[in-house]
């Protein structure tokens, strides 16, 4: 691997991380990366799942609080999630890289899309609901769909879950996010030992990406308080275009 390649790979992963600590949607600069670097499409979604897994976790330890809160139902969120998370993963691998790859430029439109539409998604108004309350049969129902998605491919899972939880489960901003971020490690931690077992994973860049995505994860703080935005957004969506275009092209 030249040294242009593992500087391409660890931008990619600065960037993501600094992306998602103010918006959402690094997975796209992952993802994109490894691509064009000729990484096929199924061992580079399986490798931008490991790449993004450490801003799960520390996303998800800053609202331990509302966890334990919340606990009961967070648990029957989180088997669910494994369970749709599994059977997402394995789809993923039942299908080569030429059918994947075809699926790839359709799977960033609609990724883009929900990501684009993520400020519009969120429920104007929030039902009261108690920290510790059951999850509901429609929440489960929905969250079972969404963790195939986020097994499957990834991209934009976050903005979507959001937005079923905010309008299947309400309560405040802080308990859905907390519970966002729980159910991330759950899917992506099913998604990775899947891929991991089936041998997909390219795990030298997935070792070059991480300290990337963690120290933009830092620097995507400081970031927030000078980059509006709103123009964070607008650059996601233009890479999420930009490569569904490439992969249209491509054939």
């Amino acid at each position: 691997m030249s040294l242009v390649t593992i500087g391409i790979l660890f931008l990619a992963g600065f960037l993501s991380g600094v992306v998602n600590a103010i918006a959402g949607g690094g997975t796209f600069l992952t993802f994109g990366a490894m691509t064009m670097l000729g990484v096929p499409p199924i061992s580079a979604n399986a490798t931008s799942s490991i790449a993004q897994f450490p801003g799960y976790i520390t996303s998800t330890w800053a609202y331990m609080a509302d966890i334990r809160q919340m606990w009961r139902g967070a648990v029957a969120f989180a088997i669910i999630s494994a369970v749709g998370a599994l059977a997402g993963a394995l789809i993923l691998l039942s299908l080569d890289n030429v059918a994947f790859g075809a699926l790839v430029p359709w799977l960033l439109l609609a990724a883009t899309a929900l990501f684009a539409a993520g400020p519009w998604l969120r429920p104007k108004k929030l039902a009261a609901r108690a920290a510790d309350a059951p999850a509901s049969l429609a929440g489960r129902i929905v969250q079972f769909f969404t963790s195939i998605y986020g097994g499957f491919f990834g991209a934009g899972m976050g903005v979507m879950m959001l937005a079923t939880l905010g309008l299947t489960e309400g309560g405040d901003y802080h308990r859905l996010n907390a519970l966002k971020n729980m159910l991330s490690i759950v899917i992506a931690a099913v998604a990775i030992i899947i891929f991991a077992s089936g041998g997909v994973v390219a795990w030298t860049h997935a070792a070059i990406m991480v300290p990337g995505v963690a120290l933009g994860g830092y620097a995507g703080v400081w970031t927030a308080r000078r980059v509006p935005q709103a123009l964070v957004r607008t650059f996601v969506v233009a890479v999420g275009l930009f490569l569904a275009g490439y992969y249209f092209t491509k054939g």
